[in-house]
């Protein structure tokens, strides 16, 4: 019987500009394999890819780096939290590890960090893997609309954003809208809430949570991107996320008519329940995309 290679990892650090930025890497037989990074999202950081890299990336270059705010990397004392700051350190992590084409899979807070790169540097994206990573109006639910109209300084804003980041917050992320709670591993959600509780995350966190609005007010631009530059896409969504439902996945095809893709009866977190149909998906297009 042959067996798929398995995956060697290692797990470093990187500078950019005063951020310790911590990432996984995979560290394929093959030198010139195609190159995936790996964008996560909220409230998580690189480890939610963990085995989606032990699954491709024996055969994959697969990097996960973790933003400011998130994960093990460590932000200096200032660090200003917003979405075009998430970018710049994320641009430098890329230009530092000297990657000039790549497939970018984006997910949730992955979408507006990974289309700010795209539209800054549209020769590094040889692809897209979109998932559950919102890019239009129709794509935000009732909810995810009330979060994004939160302001500061309005009276209960604050406290509705740091109701999501108790542990039943956390919980509930990973867990709604899913078909069988059971195969949701609880290490996700108590390693993210871990990170949460470090001192400084939570106000980070809300500091992001206000300026979700500027990517909203970008979607215009991700898509006038898209339908210039149409890179191939591989859409797998989770059709029951109670933040971005399935209309924000359908919405890619208005600019994307080639994209490919697939609902799953899942959450927020598709991964978690439905890896084992995602992995060779992905794979199949890693195959057939000119990194």
């Amino acid at each position: 019987m042959t067996f798929p290679p398995v995956a060697r990892i290692a797990y470093r650090h990187l500078d950019v500009d005063g951020v310790r930025v911590f990432y996984r890497e995979s560290l394929p037989e093959r030198p010139d394999a195609p190159v995936l990074l790996l964008l996560h999202g909220f409230p998580s950081a690189s480890h939610q890819f963990r085995r989606l890299i032990d699954a491709l990336g024996g055969r994959y270059r697969l990097i996960a780096p973790d933003y400011p705010g998130f994960g093990h990397t460590e932000a200096p004392a200032g660090f200003t939290y917003s979405f075009d700051r998430l970018a710049d350190v994320t641009e430098g992590f890329v230009e530092r590890l000297g990657l000039t084409r790549f497939v970018m899979y984006v997910f949730d807070f992955g979408a507006p960090v990974g289309f700010r790169l795209a539209t800054r540097h549209p020769e590094w994206i040889a692809g897209l893997v979109v998932q559950n990573g919102n890019a239009y109006e129709e794509g935000l639910s009732a909810g995810a609309r009330e979060f994004v109209a939160l302001r500061p300084g309005q009276a209960g804003a604050e406290e509705t954003i740091r109701g999501l980041l108790t542990l039943e917050g956390t919980r509930g992320q990973y867990e709604t809208g899913t078909a069988d709670p059971e195969l949701v591993s609880p290490d996700g959600w108590t390693l993210d809430q871990h990170f949460l509780d470090l001192p400084g995350r939570k106000e980070a966190q809300v500091a992001l949570a206000f300026d979700y609005r500027s990517n909203v007010e970008r979607y215009a631009e991700w898509q006038a991107w898209l339908r210039e530059h149409t890179p191939p896409t591989l859409i797998v969504w989770g059709a029951r996320d109670p933040f971005f439902p399935e209309p924000g996945a359908r919405a890619y095809l208005r600019d994307l008519p080639g994209a490919e893709l697939h609902l799953f009866d899942t959450g927020h977190f598709a991964l978690e329940e439905h890896l084992p149909e995602i992995a060779p998906l992905i794979a199949r297009f890693l195959d057939r995309t000119d990194t």
